[in-house]
């Protein structure tokens, strides 16, 4: 199974009152790391709005756990890859690090829905080919 790592620095915005990462920033930093997933392999999420064929991704559910605070100025890497990949949903996992220090870690699964219609659709052959030949190679 693939996967990119995806680095992020920690700014004054993303920390709290305490000065730590607030929770809800460890989801914005999944999301950004699987968007520029999915461009690395071919799939350009804007590109796919003018595609008679094409598709978005929802979040459909999350399970996140976190294990230690992140602090402003902070180096961290979202590693992610594909765990799961159906016809019409995929399952992402995703781990947050401080260079080998776990900070937080969460599994995704994201729905495929028409990008003109909203409506629960599979995804189009050349992009399920594509994904899945990406979670073929070796890392």
């Amino acid at each position: 199974m693939n996967h990119i790592r995806f680095p992020v620095r920690v700014y004054w915005e993303d920390t709290d009152a305490g000065g730590i990462v607030y929770h809800a920033n460890y989801l914005k930093f999944m999301e950004r790391a699987r968007s520029d997933m999915l461009r690395r392999i071919g799939f350009g999420q804007n590109d796919q709005r003018g595609r008679e064929d094409g598709v978005l991704f929802v979040v459909a559910s999350l399970n996140i756990a976190y294990h230690r605070a992140a602090v402003l100025d902070d180096d961290l890497e979202v590693i992610t890859s594909i765990e799961k990949l159906g016809r019409a949903s995929l399952i992402f996992e995703q781990r947050i690090v401080r260079g080998d220090e776990p900070i937080a870690t969460g599994k995704v699964r994201v729905g495929v829905i028409g990008a003109r219609s909203f409506v629960p659709t599979p995804l189009p052959d050349d992009l399920y080919e594509t994904i899945k030949a990406f979670m073929a190679e070796e890392a």
